[in-house]
C-alpha cells in the first residue's frame, strides 16, 4: 500500500489536469475570482462575523508567537459543530486580512469510536509530513474516504486532540486536511463527520493544490533542488504561498443564516461540472 501511494501515475496526473477549468494566478487577489468561479461549494460569512474571525486567527497566531508573517495565503477552519466552515483569506503587505472564498467542511464527529475531536490551534503545513494523493479506492461500505483519485491529501502531522470514546483523554491523531466521497459525504459537508480531519470540497482541494496556496514549504523546497512527485505537474506559480492552516472554535450555540449551505441536488451538480 506505502509503496502504492509514493508512485504518481499518469492517470492521476490527467485527472489533476482536467479536475475543473483553470485561470491564470496574475496578482494574489486574483485568487478571489478563481475561488469563485471554480469552488462548487461556498457561503458567504456575514461581515460582523468576519472580523471576529480575523481577531480569532490574529490571536491564535500571536498566542503560537507568529508574528510579522510576510504576505501570504492563510486558512481558517471554525470546528464549531453550528459553524463547520473554513475560510481562505490573503495577508496583505500592510497586515490586512482579506477574504478570498469560504466553503463548508466537516470536522471530528464525537462521540464516537476512535473519533477525535479535532484540535484548535495553528498547524504549519511542512515538509516534515509529506503529503500524498488518493487512489479513489472504496471501503466496504463503498466509500472513497479521501475522495475522487488522485485528490491531494495535505498532511499535518501527528497532533495532540481529544478522543470521542473510551476515556476520552487527549491523545495523538493523525491531523490532515482532504477531499471527501464526492457522491455520499460531500453533500454533508457543512456538518460534522469526520473522524478528526477537515474535510473539505473536492474542488477546493484541487485550488489549494493547483495554485500552491499551502505550499510555501515546498516551493522553497523546489527552489533549494529538492523533487516532490505528489506536487500537481501543471501547477500555477505562487510567490505568495502560505503554510498555516488556524483551527479555531467560535462558540456559536446557533448556525448563522450564511453557515447554513445546502448541497444542490444530484442533476444540479451534474448540470455545474458540465458548464
Amino acid at each position: 500500500m506505502l509503496s502504492s501511494l509514493l508512485k504518481p501515475t499518469l492517470a492521476i496526473m490527467v485527472a489533476l489536469a482536467f479536475a475543473v477549468p483553470v485561470q491564470a494566478l496574475e496578482s494574489a487577489l486574483s485568487l478571489k475570482d478563481i475561488y469563485a468561479s471554480t469552488v462548487e461549494q461556498q457561503v458567504q460569512p456575514a461581515a460582523e462575523d468576519l472580523q471576529s474571525y480575523i481577531d480569532q486567527m490574529a490571536t491564535a497566531l500571536a498566542s503560537s508567537n507568529i508574528s510579522n508573517l510576510p504576505s501570504q495565503y492563510i486558512l481558517l477552519v471554525d470546528r464549531n459543530p453550528k459553524v463547520q466552515v473554513a475560510m481562505l483569506f490573503w495577508l496583505d503587505q500592510e497586515g490586512q486580512y482579506q477574504l478570498i472564498g469560504a466553503s463548508p467542511v466537516s470536522t471530528g464527529r464525537i462521540p464516537g469510536f476512535e473519533h477525535f475531536e479535532t484540535p484548535t490551534g495553528v498547524y504549519a503545513h511542512s515538509l516534515a509530513n509529506l503529503d500524498y494523493r488518493a487512489e479513489g479506492s472504496k471501503n466496504s461500505k463503498g466509500i472513497r474516504g479521501y475522495g475522487a483519485k488522485g485528490r491531494r491529501v495535505f498532511d499535518f502531522g501527528w497532533q495532540k486532540a481529544k478522543k470521542g470514546w473510551g476515556d476520552k483523554i487527549i491523545a495523538d491523531m493523525r491531523l490532515q486536511m482532504h477531499a471527501t466521497d464526492p457522491g455520499i459525504l460531500e453533500p454533508r459537508l457543512g456538518t460534522v463527520q469526520s473522524k478528526g480531519c477537515v474535510r473539505i470540497p473536492g474542488t477546493l482541494n484541487f485550488l489549494l493544490d493547483h495554485y500552491s496556496v499551502l505550499d510555501a514549504d515546498y516551493v522553497q523546497g523546489l527552489a533549494e533542488g529538492k523533487k516532490f512527485w505528489v506536487l500537481d505537474k501543471n501547477r500555477q506559480d505562487n510567490p505568495w504561498a502560505g503554510r498555516y492552516m488556524v483551527i479555531v472554535d467560535s462558540g456559536k450555540e446557533q448556525k448563522p443564516e450564511w453557515a447554513a449551505y445546502t448541497a444542490p441536488a444530484p442533476a444540479a451538480r451534474k448540470a455545474v461540472k458540465a458548464s
